[in-house]
């Protein structure tokens, strides 16, 4: 891997409170390159969303350190974009999705002309230009994360965090979803770190796949994905390569939660 981007270095995470004290993430290390995918998967509980939040700036690690471009990231770095799982919570309904992406561009100050130019690329980008005066309540749950996901690409950011994006759509408009990621993703050269709990949906999209432990979690393995740059939902899931690469993902979290029945990480 080259020089990364993104450097998660041996963050630990602790909460306290209410008279108990929980260990969420023990030791986690990891780094993404400029323009690479990488998806997070774990056992439920792993702590994935809590990782998220430390990269994201959103709450402090107890120790350790995230690095975004050689900087500490301390707070909700610029030139981060981050998409949520609950698109119903994440757009404003009295906003049309046209406003909805244009939002965040006036609040940085962007100057009319170009927020304008932004915004209709982004809603174009992802099949959105005809519904751009709708509003949320008035789409369909694939289409609001498509407004989500135009949001986050129009503010164009150097990194993209996805939070389980794609959870609360149907099967068939969870792979709409994952192509138009891979599209745009292949097109921007957006660095993307994307937490799943799916596990084929983690090794259809990424060049990495990052295996967390139970909690308090460690990182169980750093798999390459090996399947090439281009991917198709019928050709690529059907390979038999992704069916020994999904087999090794399913195989180490099986690990994992069978050293939590035990009573500790692996």
């Amino acid at each position: 891997m080259t020089a990364p981007v993104l450097e998660v270095r041996r963050i630990h995470k602790v909460y306290d409170g209410h008279g108990r004290t929980v260990e969420a993430i023990r030791d986690l290390s990891f780094g993404c390159a400029a323009g690479e995918l990488v998806c997070i998967v774990g056992p439920s509980g792993a702590g994935k969303t809590t990782l998220l939040k430390c990269v994201a700036g959103l709450i402090a690690p107890t120790s350790g350190e995230v690095v975004l471009g050689g900087a500490r990231v301390d707070g909700p770095p610029p030139g981060m974009a981050v998409v949520f799982q609950d698109y119903g919570r994440s757009l404003f309904p009295w906003l049309t999705a046209w406003r909805n992406v244009a939002l965040p561009l006036e609040q940085r100050g962007l100057p009319r002309a170009e927020v304008r130019r932004l915004v209709d690329a982004a809603l174009g980008e992802v099949g959105l230009a005809e519904a751009h005066a709708a509003y949320p309540w008035q789409l369909s749950g694939g289409m609001q994360q498509r407004v989500a996901i135009a949001r986050a690409i129009a503010y164009q950011p150097t990194i993209l965090l996805m939070d389980e994006p794609f959870a609360a759509v149907d099967a068939q408009t969870r792979a709409e979803l994952e192509d138009l990621t891979l599209g745009l993703w292949r097109r921007h050269g957006v660095t993307i770190l994307f937490v799943t709990h799916d596990i084929d949906e983690a090794v259809y999209m990424a060049q990495r796949v990052v295996i967390l432990s139970s909690s308090p979690t460690v990182v169980l393995e750093d798999l390459a994905i090996d399947l090439g740059a281009e991917r198709d939902q019928l050709a690529t899931r059907s390979s038999p390569r992704f069916a020994e690469l999904r087999g090794r993902v399913y195989e180490q979290i099986q690990r994992a939660k069978q050293a939590r029945g035990a009573g500790g990480p692996p």
